[in-house]
């Protein structure tokens, strides 16, 4: 699914009506019966509905639901937080074709409530059609209290376009949002659709088709929006004559005294997620202990600098591993020592193979970022959490976590890397532009180990050939899709890693099941 931005989308409605002809009456009219259609299909026919309508295009929106719902039996009140004379152009001319009994202005702040709470309550659907995707400012004064008295009404509400109070193209709440239970939207998704939190106001998602001409939908900006549908067909099917050699050999330098299980779980998803050969390279203090948390695992001692953490000293031993392999990771529970960064930043000037890179392997990179600029690889990527991401950008979590989407693209683009910035809704960005927003998992997996799965299923997928655009896509999704599999089974409370990569198998069969042979 592509997702856009709020003001890719008023371009698109601009070049729709001033290229192509369309009127914006015409755009309007096809918005609202999209909305009626769902309301009728929800609830019936000869219902009853307030529409909370606005003195913008979405408030047009609003008046022509009012409308269409009319005419076909509703009982429908239309509740407008603007002066008769603040409505203009198209919405000013849908408003006219309605009555004056339906038509209802409030008087103002603290208002509201004492005037149509009875109304509101009553309602069986609230069309919410006061704020669209433009919104920028703060909400406040009436329109807030609209906003809470919808919320605290109890009555089903519908969001036309987007909720009122959400940002369009971050998701941010604006002072207060309306908690929709469905929201259609017109043409295209919107980040403010996908992104939390403006994810958890939208409910149900409906995309529905207003006339937009194809060319301007083909050659839209966006992202895309992980699902099912979209990673499909990424996942390859498996020739009958296979053999092990067939997907890859993948190695993983991880591990440090009491981070051993790190490194087994990064090792154990890589043969979970489908590798054909795994090593797990380790100090040799620790060595030991790896053995016996992995089975199918290969695993190698590394030059111990004592306390079981590596140094530069490991670096001959590694390079020779590299030799025949087709991926390496570096980084799950690998320590911060001083020389253990060292370690990561040759490595990283110096290994030629497709590169993951995580957890301590990434807060090496921020000691000495510029080693990004001398890497040898030309498929490196990057699987921060935003405290690392902070890391790495030299600003707080808080601007990493408001600006996800641009904060990663900007990183992969100067740095000519793939960064897979983790969290709620996964941010991928590619170096030369495309972002992806995954759509899979749950808040299960907010607990130690999740990382470190991740990197294992990521360094699997390379080392099996796969791109490093469709590695991250599908990594991250199938990571989410496990994960989801475990808490349908299990619920989301107690959820461990070590429940997700024991479903990646699960999850790949599920895929390939649903897909058309």
């Amino acid at each position: 699914m592509r997702v856009i931005s709020a003001e890719t989308m008023q371009e698109i409605d601009r070049q729709a009506i001033m290229e192509y002809g369309i009127p914006g009456l015409q755009l309007m009219e096809s918005a609202g019966h999209s909305c009626v259609e769902e309301i009728i299909a929800g609830f019936g026919a000869f219902r009853r509905c307030v529409v909370m309508a606005g003195k913008g295009n979405n408030g047009g929106d609003g008046y022509v639901i009012a409308r269409l719902l009319g005419a076909k039996g509703w009982r429908v009140k239309v509740i407008i937080l603007a002066d008769r004379e603040q409505i203009s152009g198209d919405a000013a001319t849908n408003l006219e074709m309605l009555s004056n009994s339906v038509v209802h202005y409030s008087a103002g702040e603290g208002q509201l409530s004492a005037q149509y709470g009875k109304d509101i309550l009553q309602a069986d659907v609230i069309v919410d059609a006061l704020f669209g995707t433009g919104l920028r400012s703060t909400v406040s004064g009436t329109y807030l209290e609209a906003i809470e008295l919808m919320n605290t009404s109890g009555r089903p509400i519908v969001a036309v376009d987007i909720p009122s109070g959400i940002d369009g193209s971050t998701g941010l709440v604006l002072g207060g949002a309306v908690r929709a239970n469905t929201t259609v939207t017109f043409a295209f998704a919107k980040l403010g659709h996908v992104l939390y939190p403006g994810a958890e106001y939208t409910g149900r998602l409906v995309v529905a088709d207003i006339g937009i001409p194809l060319p301007l939908m083909e050659t839209a900006s966006g992202s895309d929006f992980l699902n099912e549908d979209t990673v499909r067909p990424l996942l390859q099917r498996r020739g009958r004559q296979a053999h092990k050699g067939h997907f890859g050999h993948c190695l993983i330098i991880a591990g440090s005294t009491g981070k051993t299980g790190a490194a087994a779980l990064s090792a154990n998803s890589a043969v979970r997620a489908g590798s054909g050969l795994v090593t797990l390279a380790a100090a040799e203090r620790i060595h030991h202990i790896l053995e016996m948390k992995t089975t199918e695992v290969m695993t190698f001692p590394l030059p111990d600098a004592g306390g079981g953490y590596l140094t530069e000293s490991a670096f001959p031993d590694i390079e020779t591993l590299c030799v025949d392999k087709d991926a390496v990771a570096i980084g799950p529970g690998l320590d911060r020592r001083q020389g253990t960064s060292a370690l990561v930043q040759k490595l990283v000037e110096m290994v030629d193979l497709p590169l993951v890179i995580d957890a301590d392997g990434l807060n090496a990179l921020a000691e000495d970022i510029t080693v990004l600029k001398r890497k040898r690889s030309n498929q490196v990527i990057l699987t921060p959490h935003p405290g690392e991401m902070s890391r790495l950008t030299g600003t707080s979590v808080a601007d990493v976590e408001s600006a996800r989407i641009s904060t990663a693209l900007e990183f992969a683009r100067s740095y000519d890397v793939f960064v897979v910035l983790k969290g709620a809704r996964t941010i991928i960005a590619s170096p030369t532009g495309e972002v992806a927003i995954n759509g899979s998992g749950n808040p299960g997996m907010a607990t130690g180990g999740m990382g470190d799965v991740l990197t294992g299923i990521i360094v699997s997928l390379l080392g099996q050939g796969y791109s490093a655009w469709d590695t991250c896509r599908l990594g991250v999704f199938l990571h989410g899709y496990a994960a989801d599999m475990v808490a349908d089974e299990k619920g989301e409370i107690g959820l461990n890693a070590t429940d997700v990569l024991e479903k990646l198998p699960y999850s790949c069969n599920t895929l390939l099941r649903r897909m058309p042979c």
